[in-house]
């Protein structure tokens, strides 16, 4: 058990080097990695890379909309924070369990569940904003560099295990476990105070953005409550003990700051009855019927939530009219609104009405560029009404913005694919596959690409180099399994 726990532990070690042999071909001896210091490239590559292997093993949402709204709630926060060195990048796992997580290089995942089991904005932005100080605080890194007496084996069995337990708690703590060299109490000891770090700064974080500071408390309390008597809590009590202290320190804390209303966000909620209707367990006429007896009894936090979460559900059961009057009710009142637009594409695509959908789309592009919910809705709904070519340069912006993106190379194969550019087509699979550390399939869509390339030299070129940097990826991943 232990050796097979190291050995996955070493493959995703060296997977961290894969973005820095990317930008200089120079793959950085890993040899001595664990037992000095853990600097913040050292921390930015590894992150890069653990975030590829999230990707390949586990359900990350491509929603542009639920990642917009994540990713400017998170940046909220983070611009608040003091001791930012890393860019940080906030993703969605569709997963029920309550949880969310911080690793190397500003990365933070937040489970779909959090947003089902969070009443307000401020509850999910006290959970964001204690993530956010573990990064600040790099307490990860501080954690490897408490124990960088160990030998490299045992701290390469560290580091596997801390990131094993971020992602599958229970087998992460079971790693834990097998480490020889730990010393449980300390290490248990030293967690909890990175814990009350990230509560305390967490909170200043979460006011100084304009947050209720009752949100961390109000959440805390709700879990308490709800798994109180369970044998089996959710993943976030695993890896963020919750003891009663815990609670009175947060509504302690909370109680020094000056009392003011927030109200809470429409947005939030909206992005609540998303996930609700389209990634979460509910059945769309259970999801149907959750939001009728929401408006019936009028128990909505916002009335036009209720109404989004409804016509999401009738959308889903196929029930295009209905759905369709109710959104055209909604813009009517907040014509902006990204969410409202982006079921109002889904609903023009559907009947097929693509001229309705362009002039929508590009007139909200003036207002919105860089958007990647009008971005990414205006190049799919081109590529459905046989316009390939005007979506790639949208894609482009898309990908410029942000290279951890998957969804714009998806949409971009398929675009290529409408045009005949055969090359291209293999060159954005290949690019999509490198995002999930499928480094073979990536090559062998580089080799398709390459057999579509004949009289194209720069092109050529470019997909020999990419070959070359995917081969020595792979044959160092392999070489360590």
């Amino acid at each position: 058990m232990t050796k097979t726990i190291l050995a996955s532990s070493v493959a995703v070690l060296f997977a961290a080097t894969i973005a820095k042999s990317f930008a200089n071909n120079d793959l950085p001896d890993l040899g001595t990695a664990a037992v000095n210091t853990f600097s913040l490239e050292k921390e930015t590559v590894y992150g890069d890379a653990y975030m590829r292997v999230i990707r390949s093993s586990a359900p990350v949402l491509n929603d542009p909309v639920l990642n917009q709204y994540l990713s400017e709630l998170g940046n909220k926060l983070v611009a608040h924070a003091t001791g930012v060195k890393t860019p940080f990048y906030f993703f969605l796992l569709r997963n029920d369990e309550i949880n969310a997580f911080a690793f190397f290089g500003g990365h933070v995942g937040v489970h779909t569940g959090l947003f089902l089991n969070a009443n307000t904005e401020s509850e999910l932005a006290s959970v964001l904003a204690h993530e956010v100080t573990h990064v600040t605080q790099r307490h990860l890194a501080r954690s490897l560099e408490a124990q960088q007496k160990s030998s490299t084996a045992t701290m390469a069995g560290l580091l596997g295990a801390i990131l094993l337990t971020i992602a599958a708690p229970q087998a992460g703590m079971a790693a834990l476990a097998t480490t020889q060299a730990l010393a449980t109490q300390s290490k248990i000891n030293y967690t909890r105070l990175h814990e009350k770090e990230a509560d305390r700064i967490g909170m200043q974080i979460l006011v100084d953005a304009g947050f209720d500071p009752n949100g961390a408390s109000d959440f805390f309390a709700q879990l308490a409550t709800r798994y109180r008597f369970t044998t089996t809590p959710p993943q976030m009590l695993l890896t963020h003990p919750l003891p009663e202290s815990r609670i009175t320190d947060a509504r302690n804390r909370a109680s020094l700051y000056p009392h003011r209303y927030v109200p809470d966000n429409l947005n939030y909620q909206l992005a609540k009855a998303r996930i609700q209707v389209r990634f979460s367990s509910f059945s769309d006429q259970a999801a149907l019927s959750l939001f009728n007896t929401q408006l019936k009894k009028r128990t909505y936090t916002f009335k036009q939530a209720a109404q989004y979460g409804k016509a999401l559900a009738l959308f889903r059961l196929k029930q295009f009219e209905e759905s369709e009057q109710i959104i055209d009710e909604l813009l009517a009142l907040d014509n902006d609104n990204l969410f409202y637009i982006d079921t109002k594409t889904d609903l023009l695509a559907q009947k097929k009405s693509y001229d309705e959908a362009i002039a929508l789309l590009e007139s909200q592009r003036k207002l919105k560029p860089t958007s990647q919910v009008i971005n990414a809705n205006l190049a799919h709904i081109y590529v459905e009404a046989g316009q390939p070519k005007k979506a790639i340069p949208m894609l482009q912006d898309i990908i410029f913005l942000d290279k951890q993106n998957i969804l714009p190379y998806q949409i971009m194969s398929d675009a290529y694919r409408k045009m005949g550019d055969k090359a291209l087509e293999h060159y954005s699979k290949a690019e999509a596959m490198a995002l999930m550390a499928d480094y073979k399939g990536a090559i062998d869509q580089l080799n398709y690409a390459y057999r579509h390339s004949e009289g194209e030299p720069l092109q050529i070129a470019r997909i020999e180099a990419r070959i070359r940097q995917f081969r020595e990826a792979d044959r160092s991943l392999e070489a360590l399994k």
